[in-house]
């Protein structure tokens, strides 16, 4: 089997020793191939050659998710295929999200063994992935969240803090998002974004936009984070939103977010969905927007689609 390692050397628990150890490994399977990444959407690039190239049947992902994020959009560059190359993930970010949800270990050493285990088992899945456009960029697909408004916006604080150099922690995306709470006042009682689903009236007034692909959303630490319970990699897109965002009804919501047990937040200001193939988030005034935890900048609209089947990955 030939396979590209892509490898993003400044991902937040990536090392050069995780790196060797990992390539050394893979070697001893793979007629393997070693690419560091360079710049910002350097994996993509990388990606979207060696699914062209015809000549590799595998790319595995060593860094953060948002180093996944560009190897899938770079498989997928010109859409879905039986004759994709087969992604693998080793988690080297700070939270992995995608990795853990797929029931990778969170640790690189003991997710690269896993790898190796099932690859030589041949063991394997299809999964279903998120696709979002908006004007001005390209579609981007997604693995597991996108965000219009609110967590888009903590996102994008993160990025500036991570700009300065800042390393990417749990407590640096706590505290931006408490300032980002007590910093956008205007938004938590009337919220300027309307859902739009083919053959449904329309939902105004959401303060809060989130999609899922999967479950759980996100991690601090160790603690997974319920948005949408149901979301999986076998059906299409959830969406969790909120019509208001006072502090009291915050403190309410936060043991549900955390709590495995239960099916999701829930209350009267609570907007929940399952399984959406498609929809269309809207806001008069300029909105950040993101996708698996990488900030694309502000927009008025963005539209969300669920592909089935669109990549297959080793597990």
């Amino acid at each position: 089997m030939r396979a590209l390692l892509v490898v993003n050397p400044k991902a937040t628990t990536t090392s050069g020793r995780t790196k060797d150890v990992l390539a050394h490994a893979l070697a001893s399977d793979l007629k393997l191939e070693v690419a560091a990444t360079e710049y910002r959407g350097h994996a993509r690039d990388l990606a979207r050659d060696a699914a062209a190239s015809g000549t590799v049947d595998l790319v595995v992902a060593l860094g953060g998710d948002g180093t996944v994020n560009e190897v899938v959009n770079g498989l997928l560059a010109e859409g879905p295929s039986e004759h994709l190359p087969r992604l693998a993930v080793v988690p080297g970010g700070s939270t992995n999200v995608f990795a853990r949800a797929l029931g990778l270990p969170n640790d690189p050493v003991e997710a690269t063994g896993a790898l190796l285990d099932a690859l030589a088992a041949g063991s394997e899945r299809t999964i279903g992935l998120g696709r979002a456009s908006t004007e001005g960029l390209p579609e981007r697909w997604f693995t597991f969240t996108a965000g219009f408004g609110f967590d888009a916006g903590v996102v994008g604080r993160v990025e500036q803090h991570r700009r300065s150099g800042r390393r990417s922690t749990h407590t640096l995306y706590v505290n931006q998002a408490v300032r980002h709470y007590f910093g956008e006042r205007q938004h938590r009682k009337a919220g300027p974004i309307t859902l739009r689903i083919p053959g449904a009236e329309p939902v105004e007034g959401l303060v809060v936009s989130i999609v899922g692909n999967t479950s759980p959303w996100t991690f601090l630490g160790n603690r997974p984070v319920y948005a949408s319970p149901e979301a999986g990699f076998d059906t299409d897109l959830d969406l969790f939103g909120l019509t208001r965002m006072t502090l009291p009804q915050t403190l309410r919501m936060i043991p549900q977010l955390l709590d495995a047990s239960a099916a999701g937040p829930r209350g009267k200001h609570v907007v929940a969905y399952h399984d959406l193939r498609e929809f269309t988030l809207h806001s008069q005034e300029t909105l950040p927007f993101q996708v698996d935890g990488d900030h694309l900048g502000e927009r008025n609209e963005v539209s969300f689609s669920g592909v089935r089947r669109a990549l297959r990955v080793i597990v």
